[in-house]
């Protein structure tokens, strides 16, 4: 059995809890919050899993250095806009133990991924990315889920393959680390623009365009900053795109229909009540776009419609007469 630390007390990292904890795992969680370190120690409950029971074998903690320490694996579970700040306040206590980044964002100040953010502040890390089409609220209580761990350290795939698995959890592995990382952060824009689609009532047929031509989007930009073209089409890929832009479990969805309905980008971060990767990340991968001079209309539509105040509506009818084009 392992000792893993899961650093960031949110939804994904309670639901990585629960299922390590399941199998047999020592499991310290680090949390920002008093609060939140109450409910699982004292009450065995996460408060943004109401359906979820914290097993015994689950410790959470304020003390970062508490957490990490004698650890055999670190899941790395906070937003990306405070991805690197958390690292830097464990980073000394690190030892050999690989480093699985759990978040799925950017770096919205330089356009790094989280895994590039991670070798430069812990040089010698050995580093993972754990992605794939997996609803908290799901994994939590057992529904079973496949997922993809990517590192270039084989050892690390065969670790977190072994440490994971059973009959509730599929995990598959790849090197394509940038591939991984890249589907898991786009991916949210698309489902951003599902929830303005279903909130503007425009049907199934819009969506599946929706769905396939921001899959192109994405992979037309991933395999310019360096993933592989097959893993946009995988678990990481088209995997967590169909899962995120089709579920109301997902709060980008979510926060996309807020958008769609009128409401601001204040009053939609209200509502949704936690953080909202995508809205980060639309602007992280129009600047992308831009930069590697990559073409991506449904992102320009959408960075239109929350920073140049083009109504939902009209982002739709820019869209759907754009010159003709071969698919």
């Amino acid at each position: 059995m392992k000792k893993i630390c899961i650093i960031g007390s949110g939804s994904w990292g309670c639901a990585l809890a629960i299922h390590a904890a399941k199998l047999g795992h020592e499991v310290k969680i680090w949390s920002f919050t008093e609060e939140e370190t109450n409910a699982i120690n004292n009450e065995r409950r996460c408060i943004f899993l109401p359906m979820a029971k914290m097993p015994n074998n689950v410790y959470c903690t304020t003390n970062i250095q508490e957490a990490v320490e004698g650890t055999d694996i670190i899941l790395h579970v906070t937003p990306s806009k405070f991805f690197r700040e958390t690292v830097r306040k464990y980073k000394e206590y690190v030892t050999n133990q690989p480093i699985i980044i759990c978040s799925k964002g950017l770096e919205t100040s330089t356009l790094s991924l989280l895994s590039e953010v991670l070798a430069e502040e812990i040089p010698n890390a050995k580093i993972g990315a754990f992605s794939g089409p997996s609803h908290a609220e799901e994994v939590s209580i057992g529904i079973p889920t496949a997922i993809v761990i990517a590192s270039k350290d084989y050892d690390v795939q065969d670790l977190i393959q072994n440490t994971f698995m059973n009959e509730n959890m599929r995990i598959y592995s790849t090197s394509d680390i940038r591939g991984v990382e890249l589907g898991g952060a786009l991916k949210n824009i698309i489902a951003f623009c599902a929830g303005v689609a279903a909130e503007l009532n425009l049907g199934d047929n819009s969506l599946a365009a929706l769905i396939c031509r921001g899959l192109t989007e994405i992979s037309r930009l991933g395999v310019a900053i360096g993933g592989e073209h097959d893993t946009f089409y995988g678990l990481s890929g088209l995997g967590d795109l169909i899962v995120t832009c089709l579920s109301e479990h997902s709060r980008n969805r979510r926060a996309g229909r807020c958008i769609g309905r009128g409401l601001s980008l204040e009053e939609t971060r209200k509502e949704i009540g936690m953080v909202i990767e995508s809205i980060d990340n639309i602007e992280v991968a129009y600047k992308l776009s831009k930069k590697y001079n990559i073409e991506m209309p449904i992102v320009e539509a959408v960075y239109d419609v929350l920073y140049n105040n083009l109504p939902p509506k009209d982002a739709v009818t820019k869209l759907m007469t754009r010159d003709k084009k071969c698919e």
